[in-house]
């Protein structure tokens, strides 16, 4: 039997997730990415002798990860080299900062909290307990798929109710475990994953510091790109075929079915399946050409969507001996939320993130150097902001900050290259829909069964992978949006494929 052709819009951990299992499983697989390079927010930037994450900085889950290569006969660690952080993150308050533990160090993690948040420890304790098991009922539904209402109100779901606390925000949840507010903020700062504040978080999503502290984080040797430049070469291997600087203007779309790809350069592709793995809202406005009803431009500008991110990438001529990961909170960090979140307006109190990779990863810059990588969330592009004409000047704002609040007291005169990424940016030239760097907002009516669909809704033949598709951004949930998907297309041509509980059972067994 001639193999189905199935073509997959865009280069990124997604799509390249789906990629390798339907390549594996025996599909004939196309992807066409718009850019030079395969990862999409998870590629490389290089300047000169250095190299930089475009996007996500550390791997957390990576379980999951380990899953997607195993199910193509192949070992992760065959590819990649992973390295668990210890500590996880320093967080730096004014008056205390925090080292975050794994469980592998639970006695040092519990000192910490004694030392620096004296009364707090039993309620590490209870965290622990209580979180594990909201865990093991809650992921089960981001696992599967919500192609019909009926699988909404699946046995996964129906178990996961007690434990999604509907009427509580992740801050909130972190006050049963916690007094005092800088401890909960320690708990509660990763909401900045799904692009969302600690305050409107929904509760449920306290399974991320869990997470985190069950299974570690980890970086990657040479950066998280090297997972899609992996992947990329799995996909090969399989005989896949990855189309570098092609991208694609449309969709090819007769009586609703979708039939395949028109490129830039007016060369048609056709195909009996289409899977879209680019920003959900860009490809709805711009692929799709506004065409699907339910999701113009205009319907989807009410939608939430989340924060963005103003980026600094710099090549230093100097090694800092500081941790991988650090967090460094404004002075009133509510206030700060609240101007991303509800005002869409800058404020000079930022909060920013510095990750310091080159103590850990030698690869990243010339010996002696670092490739420091600092991100600091904003408002997405709904605020209007010209960041043409403010670009420098936040810019300077930040640097200043640093300087004040951090050990980089000189990085300014040790900088030998640099890049920045405003939201504006991610919106031109990354086609992230209002520079949303997270995509959809993660709140309880864009979730599950209320998220665009993995099989696509509103057309035949086409499918979704991506953080702005079930199951959410973040690296391990894309994954997974492309293992939903492949495991979908795989039950319409009727080929076997390994359920992600029988997985489970096999690693907690």
């Amino acid at each position: 039997m001639e193999k189905k052709h199935v073509v997959i819009i865009g280069a990124g951990p997604g799509g390249l997730t789906a990629a390798m299992l339907l390549a594996h499983r025996g599909f004939k697989v196309t992807i066409c990415e718009k850019d030079t390079v395969v990862g999409g927010r998870n590629a490389p930037i290089k300047l000169g002798a250095y190299t930089f994450d475009t996007g996500p900085t550390f791997l957390m889950m990576n379980f999951i990860l380990e899953e997607m290569f195993a199910e193509t006969g192949r070992k992760a660690s065959d590819y990649l080299k992973f390295t668990r952080l210890d500590p996880m993150y320093r967080l730096k308050f004014n008056d205390v900062e925090i080292f975050t533990r794994d469980n592998l160090h639970t006695k040092e993690m519990q000192h910490e909290i004694n030392e620096k948040f004296p009364g707090n420890n039993e309620g590490f304790e209870k965290f622990n307990k209580a979180e594990k098991k909201r865990f093991e009922k809650v992921f089960p539904c981001l696992q599967k798929d919500y192609s019909s209402f009926s699988a909404f109100f699946g046995k996964e779901f129906i178990n996961s109710l007690p434990y999604l606390a509907l009427n509580r925000s992740l801050f909130e949840n972190l006050g049963k475990y916690f007094k005092d507010d800088k401890l909960k903020l320690s708990f509660t700062f990763q909401a900045k994953y799904l692009g969302m504040s600690p305050w409107e978080c929904p509760a449920a999503f306290t399974i991320i510091p869990h997470i985190e502290h069950e299974y570690g984080i980890y970086h990657v040797e040479g950066g998280l790109n090297k997972i899609s430049e992996a992947m990329a070469k799995v996909v090969e291997e399989e005989g896949g075929n990855i189309r570098l600087a092609s991208k694609v203007k449309r969709l090819i779309i007769e009586n609703k079915k979708v039939k395949g790809i028109e490129l830039e350069t007016g060369e048609k592709i056709m195909a009996d399946e289409v899977v879209i793995n680019e920003d959900f809202a860009h490809a709805m406005t711009h692929t799709a050409e506004n065409k699907i009803p339910k999701y113009t431009d205009k319907k989807l500008k009410k939608k939430k969507f989340s924060c963005s991110t103003f980026m600094i990438y710099l090549g230093v001529k100097k090694k800092y001996d500081l941790p991988h990961h650090n967090v460094f909170f404004s002075n009133d960090y509510r206030k700060y939320v609240e101007n991303i979140f509800k005002d869409f307006k800058l404020n000079e109190d930022v909060s920013f993130y510095i990750q310091n990779a080159s103590p850990t990863d030698a690869t990243l810059a010339p010996e002696g150097k670092s490739a420091l990588y600092i991100l600091v969330p904003v408002a997405n592009n709904m605020s209007g902001i010209d960041w043409d004409k403010i670009k420098n000047e936040f810019r300077n704002v930040i640097m200043k900050k640093i300087k004040e609040k951090s050990e980089f007291k000189d990085l300014e005169e040790n900088i030998e290259v640099e890049k920045i990424i405003t939201p504006l940016d991610w919106e031109r030239e990354k086609n992230v829909y209002l520079g949303a760097t997270f995509n959809l907002g993660h709140k309880l009516t864009q979730m599950l069964y209320f998220r665009p669909h993995n099989k696509f809704e509103t057309l035949e033949n086409c499918w979704l992978t991506g953080g702005g598709t079930h199951p959410g951004s973040g690296l391990p949930t894309i994954y997974e949006s492309g293992r939903i998907s492949a495991n979908l297309m795989c039950k319409k041509y009727g080929i076997k494929y390994i359920t992600p509980s029988s997985l489970a059972e096999k690693r907690d067994g």
